[in-house]
């Protein structure tokens, strides 16, 4: 993998700070710590950081055509670029490297805008054409690649692989987005195209961008949706045949690099797979690893030792300290913008990992967006038969009742924990789901949120970002509407965000063949039924595999990598914590109930209530607000 940044003059040929550029550059040297490189000319400065994959001795960035008039800085993977350099030669495009980013300046050159549908992997990069004067960005189908940009007042425009190389332009708009608050503390992430700052922005997964110098800045232009256009099913054994072939192909088209290769391996269904395949392809064993923890109830170690011995791997694991808390304060260095999700900790340290056997890893991520895999894809399947029975006029007075009597049992079986259920089906579908995968409720942030943040939302909801990809959505089914959800807001805003920056910060890229666009494609389009079945997800896929994988990997409880914020939150961290929440940085903002904030660290430090969850996601902006302090 790579970093990319650079500087692009929208008004005119003003000349390009080589300083400024270099400076943004070497913020995400961590990214590509193999050679910088970086390309000025009047109004426009690209720049890059390599990490060495494919063609290591040639296919330096900036790279450009024959003729210098077309130049790129790319970070990614585009696995079908022999195919497409072969096409592009025969139209008489003439190639100097082996290297897949000079496919990007001739396929330009050759198709435009449209040159990106032709590309088959991740990607984002940002291409210059001097003939045309134009400046072009793209981002891979489905996020895997992170892309920030922002317009600034005096008519520049700057982007960057991470927030942290805009960051540096003493220009770029620091002002604290209040949508973006409501939002990350709804989903635990800032999601696309918004970031923490009001006028930043990700570009959107799918999209495109073009500036024309003298223009106005447009808006970006999606090029691929994920169609979900459910076919007539076929036989099953069919079904499951062509999902292996496709699932296969996946594979082996990300296993082409360079440099030591392998895999994580969790003992989960979709690791577990990805390895099957990679043994059956590779003369040589695997390379894999894993990280195990002390405490049996968030450790998956044993599955996968179970799977690496059926394969033969050569596999590496590392116990993880139970109270490994020290990368605490380091998150907000890693993400640049608030970002909760406690697991973070071990995939970082699982690429610390991987990084001392190999410099590319494939994962099992985006199998369970995909496949149905979440549990949480049954209940509201559930809780949708139940909306259709009762109409809102009735269901919402009579749950939401409930809802408001029915005790919050945390420590109880899920069977007896009734108050969210109750309050999901007072909801219409979409209020439902944001319902069940928020960290905070819009009763909790309700509390949370001052006067002013109140006022300055406006009425403003979270559940308006489920809202608006619900209108673009390409089927209205109650379980491929919440994956269709998934794939746009929490695949790339929270998995796909985590992988990138925990393996880029060591260096290390992670390809993810179950999230290849035609394998993608392809799922959406089978039966519901063949995903979630009964309360069984990822039906199809598990029974596909069930002649290569044991049945204790294929049909046990799913696990996570679960981080014991409860316990860390009442004993080691527990000054942390008050200290954090309830100090003058988050007192200073203005943005928060100082006495709700009291309330959330009592309760959980004495035991009344859980809520690591909330106390995790306040931590991780406290320490954002720190990390502005001290950059500002």
């Amino acid at each position: 993998m790579c970093g990319i940044t650079g500087i692009f003059d929208m008004r005119g040929e003003g000349e390009i700070s080589r300083d400024l550029l270099s400076r943004m550059n070497e913020t995400q040297f961590h990214r590509g710590p193999d050679e910088g490189g970086m390309h000025l000319e009047p109004g426009v400065g690209l720049a890059h950081r390599r990490l060495s994959i494919i063609d290591l001795s040639s296919g330096q960035q900036p790279l450009f055509n024959e003729d210098h008039s077309v130049v790129v800085t790319y970070n990614g993977e585009i696995y079908n670029f022999p195919e497409l350099t072969r096409e592009l030669q025969a139209l008489g495009h003439v190639f100097r490297t082996h290297c897949d980013t000079e496919v990007i300046v001739h396929a330009w050159e050759e198709w435009g805008e449209a040159c990106v549908e032709r590309f088959r992997g991740m990607f984002a990069f940002a291409l210059w054409d001097r003939n045309r004067r134009e400046l072009f960005l793209a981002r891979d189908r489905l996020g895997i690649k992170p892309l920030y940009y922002a317009a600034l007042s005096d008519g520049t425009f700057v982007f960057g692989s991470e927030l942290k190389a805009l960051q540096v332009h003493g220009g770029l708009p620091r002002d604290i987005d209040p949508l973006a608050v409501e939002e990350y503390f709804a989903f635990g992430y800032v999601p696309e195209p918004r970031t923490i700052y009001r006028g930043v922005f990700k570009l959107p997964p799918g999209h495109r961008l073009t500036l024309k110098r003298g223009e106005p800045l447009p808006e970006p232009r999606g090029y691929w949706d994920v169609p979900f256009e459910v076919r007539t099913p076929a036989d099953e054994q069919a079904l499951m045949d062509e999902l292996m072939a496709r699932f296969e192909e996946a594979v082996r088209i990300r296993m082409v690099a360079e440099v030591p290769l392998g895999a994580f391996l969790s003992g989960g269904v979709d690791s577990s797979a990805v390895v099957a395949a990679m043994a059956g392809i590779s003369g040589e064993p695997v390379n894999t690893c894993s990280i195990s923890f002390g405490d049996p109830r968030f450790n998956e170690a044993r599955y996968a030792a179970m799977v690496a011995e059926r394969f033969h791997t050569a596999h590496r694991v590392e116990q993880v300290d139970p109270d490994d808390f020290d990368l605490v304060d380091h998150l907000a260095d890693l993400y640049d913008e608030p970002y909760a999700d406690s697991s973070a900790l071990p995939t970082y340290r699982v690429c610390e990992l991987a990084k001392k056997q190999v410099t590319v890893v494939l994962s099992g991520d985006g199998g369970d967006e995909n496949l149905a895999g979440y549990r949480r894809y049954r209940w509201h399947t559930y809780e949708e038969r139940m909306r259709a029975l009762v109409p809102a006029s009735l269901r919402r007075p009579l749950f939401g009742l409930l809802g408001r009597l029915y005790p919050k049992l945390d420590w109880a079986p899920r069977i007896f924990r009734a108050k969210s259920t109750f309050q999901a089906m007072a909801r219409d579908a979409l209020e439902g789901y944001l319902h069940s995968v928020s960290i905070l409720s819009d009763e909790m942030r309700g509390k949370l949120f001052s006067d002013r943040l109140k006022r300055e939302l406006q009425g403003y909801r979270a559940v308006e970002v489920f809202r608006r990809h619900a209108r673009n959505a390409p089927t209205d089914h109650p379980l491929s509407l919440v994956q269709y959800l998934d794939m746009k807001t929490y695949l790339p805003g929270d998995i796909l965000t985590k992988v990138d920056r925990a393996s880029m910060a060591h260096a290390l890229e992670v390809r993810v063949p179950i999230l290849d666009h035609e394998l993608v494609e392809w799922i959406s389009g089978l039966p519901p039924e063949t995903k979630l079945r009964g309360r069984e997800g990822k039906y199809l896929f598990k029974k596909a595999l069930e002649t290569v994988l044991p049945r204790e990997i294929l049909y046990r409880p799913k696990m996570g990598f679960a981080v014991p914020l409860a316990g860390w939150f009442r004993g080691p961290l527990k000054e942390r914590v008050r200290e954090g929440v309830l100090g003058g940085v988050m007192a200073d903002s203005g943005l928060f109930d100082h006495d709700y904030l009291k309330k959330l660290v009592d309760q959980h430090q004495s035991g009344i209530r859980d809520y690591s969850a909330s106390l995790w996601t306040l931590l991780m902006f406290e320490s954002f607000l720190r990390k502005e302090e001290r950059i500002a």
